[in-house]
């Protein structure tokens, strides 16, 4: 049975919370931007600001359409890009809910592994070693060769601003016919792979990392005291025909690599572009 007070001072709140916002937000005729992004923008800001926090429904379609002087399908299609961002979640014959933070939700980038790696002037990439070896039963395992096949090892230590803060081993198939040394061997492949510009003939990647110490060898080369705590980021990544085709990992010193994530929805909203004199 439907408890009318509650309903009614649902609507009153929604009404109410619409009108609040009836000075801070409006749809603009002249902006290039088309009107359903505008209105994911505008209620993007409004959960951002906790004027609907989780639990709460927004407005109805009918209510948005009066409200902004927009069509249902443009209503429609904003609240489908907030369900696709994870923001709300609908509910037959109730509406359209603000959905919780969710930790198991949280992804975490690696944003900061990539400025290592980005072509700037204050990092520098010095090549260890590019040889030709013999696969072990550990490589050969992961790159679904034979022990023995050959394989191209390079090795690469990763400075910035003069202080060694990354050490990169990497084995791939070795392939007489195709050129991949010299394009491995360059800073670019490696900030490639990061920015989406890399080797063309990789399908896919699987990345998992790990909490390691160092061992004497790498605790050289990254001036750390052996046994320091680090990362591990393990990468092996696949061709077209699903043949691997690298495998690798790169080593950080903990105390120099730190994974960070935003829980929830930040303040920021993008601003919308103008045209000037652009039709209403």
């Amino acid at each position: 049975m439907t408890n009318h007070g509650d309903t009614g001072s649902i609507v009153t709140h929604v009404l109410t919370s619409m009108k609040q916002t009836d000075q801070m937000s409006s749809i603009d005729r002249s902006s290039f931007e088309p009107a359903y992004v505008q209105l994911v923008n505008i209620l993007h800001g409004q959960i951002a600001s906790g004027l609907f926090r989780p639990g709460e429904r927004l407005p109805s379609e009918s209510q948005l359409c009066r409200r902004y002087q927009v069509s249902p399908m443009t209503v429609r299609r904003a609240i489908n890009i907030l369900l696709q961002q994870g923001l709300v979640s609908t509910t037959q014959g109730r509406g359209t809910f603000v959905k919780p933070v969710k930790l198991s939700t949280v992804m975490f980038g690696l944003d900061e592994l990539r400025s290592l790696i980005d072509g700037n002037a204050q990092n520098k990439v010095k090549l260890l070693e590019v040889s030709i070896v013999k696969a072990g039963p550990d490589i050969a395992s992961r790159l679904e060769l034979s022990p023995g096949d050959r394989v191209i090892l390079i090795r690469r230590l990763i400075h910035k601003e003069k202080e060694p803060i990354l050490y990169h081993r990497e084995y791939l198939v070795y392939d007489p016919t195709r050129p991949i040394v010299e394009a491995e061997m360059e800073v670019t492949a490696l900030h490639g792979l990061f920015a989406g510009t890399g080797e063309t003939s990789l399908k896919r990647g699987e990345l998992a990392i790990d909490a390691t110490v160092l061992g004497d060898e790498e605790a050289a080369l990254l001036m750390a005291p052996p046994g320091l705590p680090s990362f591990r980021l393990e990468h092996l990544f696949y061709d077209f025909d699903n043949r691997p085709i690298s495998w690798g990992f790169f080593l950080c010193r903990g105390d120099l690599m730190r994974f960070s994530a935003t829980v929830g929805l930040s303040d920021k909203v993008r601003q919308k572009s103008r045209k000037p004199g652009g039709r209403p």
